[in-house]
């Protein structure tokens, strides 16, 4: 585990998840951030999942437990944090395959398997910056994801968007405390990231959410990592 990588993660106490979808899910989303997590976010998640899925950066594990998941679906979880995985894992019946991994480091993924939808929600607003640093990600990703699959995510940003008052004081909060790294966060820089890794993007921001999906992982990059 990097140990950088972990601040974010590190809030993620048996405590703090009890509350998370009220305070993050219900509170922050609709009144900071102004990305509703029922009307918007609900839905994006349940467009791209697949029924072979990577999710990274699991929170309490609310948008799989929204899904409409089925016996044949096959779900890996992947986090920096036991509480995370483990209350993910409960909340769709203990069916997962769980990973204590930090995501920028090489995966612990069986040679040759690949997923067919991996998703990043809320994760790059949590990583330590600067951005340049967080995109690394999208790199590490496209190598398990299948030739038609999608990598999707979500993430708060701090530049290029008009937070409000209540936002504002979230975003000086938890950047101070090493809960958000999102400060130097635009959309250009992950949008950018994404086109050099994938032929296929999509963005588009919510409030002060950008919403991303990236298809067709650019093979010859793709075979370059595995050299």
């Amino acid at each position: 585990m990097a140990q950088d990588s972990a601040p974010g993660a590190a809030i993620y106490s048996s405590l703090v998840l009890l509350i998370y979808d009220f305070w993050v899910l219900f509170i922050s989303n609709l009144y900071a951030w102004r990305c509703p997590t029922g009307t918007i976010l609900v839905p994006f998640f349940n467009k791209n999942i697949s029924k072979k899925h990577l999710d990274v950066g699991v929170g309490t594990g609310y948008y799989l437990a929204h899904a409409p998941l089925t016996a044949s679906h096959s779900i890996t979880l992947l986090d920096l944090n036991r509480n995370s995985l483990d209350a993910a894992n409960r909340r769709i019946g203990g069916k997962a395959k769980t990973l204590l991994h930090d995501a920028l480091e090489p995966l612990p993924i069986e040679e040759g398997e690949r997923f067919d939808s991996v998703s990043l929600c809320y994760l790059l607003h949590c990583m330590p910056g600067p951005p340049e640093r967080k995109v690394k990600l999208f790199a590490n990703l496209r190598g398990v994801l299948s030739e038609k699959g999608v990598l999707f995510g979500t993430t708060v940003l701090g530049q290029g968007v008009e937070h409000n008052a209540f936002g504002r004081y979230l975003m000086s909060l938890y950047n101070k405390k090493g809960l958000f790294g999102n400060e130097l966060d635009s959309r250009k820089v992950f949008e950018d990231a994404l086109r050099e890794n994938f032929e296929e993007v999509d963005c588009r921001i919510e409030g002060v959410v950008l919403l991303f999906e990236a298809r067709r992982p650019r093979v010859e990059k793709t075979k370059r990592a595995r050299l």
